[in-house]
């Protein structure tokens, strides 16, 4: 527990027994402002509930109201709060664990109690580039399919895919509806093609002005990348690269430690 300093005595506490910021720590205050407003989200807080102003703040702990500010752009940033311009500064929803595992979008969103949704943003035939030839195990100008939708969850924009796939495994593939089903429950159902296991690599990325805009972000937001290859069988079928917002994912992973020796009992 922080120790205390003068609260002015007009300005209600944030709760019955508030933190207090510590003028004499070596913690810098607008951390421990951050601090004590996670609390707050945590133990009292409700998704979308208004937080205090940065007046509000700043007269209750005794801070400026620049680091009152800092505070709270620190959990903007950190998709923790988000503003509404007039309006104020709001509990956002809590982050998705992204799932390091071989799952569609839609039994992933089912899975947490959410809604999948699909816009379709387009489907075309293209000639293999190199880089994703190589990915596909297919020649360079081999014929592929690239299907790219806009993932959503409870109407929310959540991530952009953009799946290629090669023609000759799924043909017809671009005539297919998708609006009631996954990709890889219409791979599975009408091609045949039960993917079982992939690979994955997740990089920091930035918005361009198109994908922000889709993903409803500001330009230059962070983002998620994602490269995927998925198999059936030892068929390469789909490589896919998708950006998730980074506001409403986070990576999650078990860690174990080998005993000394090398030998787990």
């Amino acid at each position: 527990m922080l120790s205390a300093v003068n609260t002015p005595a007009d300005v209600p506490p944030a709760t019955d027994s508030p933190q207090l910021i510590d003028a004499r720590s070596p913690v810098p205050k607008y951390y421990q402002l951050r601090e004590i407003l996670l609390d707050l989200i945590e133990r009292e807080l409700t998704v979308d509930a208004p937080v205090p102003s940065e007046r509000e703040l700043a007269a209750r702990y005794g801070l400026s109201r620049m680091t009152a500010r800092q505070a709270i752009e620190h959990l903007v940033s950190e998709g923790k709060l988000y503003r509404v311009q007039g309006r104020g500064t709001f509990v956002a929803r809590p982050k998705i664990d992204m799932p390091l595992r071989l799952t569609s979008f839609s039994e992933d969103m089912r899975a947490r109690g959410m809604v999948p949704g699909a816009r379709d943003l387009g489907r075309r035939s293209i000639d293999a580039p190199a880089a994703v030839a190589r990915e596909l195990g297919v020649e360079a100008g081999a014929p592929l399919y690239v299907v790219e939708r806009l993932r959503t969850a409870d109407g929310v924009p959540m991530a952009l895919e953009r799946s290629h796939l090669p023609a000759r495994l799924v043909p017809g593939l671009l005539d297919q509806p998708l609006s009631d089903r996954s990709l890889y429950q219409l791979l599975a159902q009408e091609y045949g093609l039960l993917l079982d296991r992939g690979d994955q690599v997740i990089e920091a990325g930035i918005a361009d002005r198109s994908d922000a805009e889709l993903l409803a972000l500001a330009p230059g937001s962070a983002v998620l990348r994602l490269q995927r290859r998925s198999w059936a069988g030892s068929v390469p079928v789909e490589y896919v690269v998708s950006t998730y917002r980074a506001d409403r994912y986070q990576l999650r992973a078990s860690l174990d430690i080998d005993p000394p020796g090398g030998t787990r009992t």
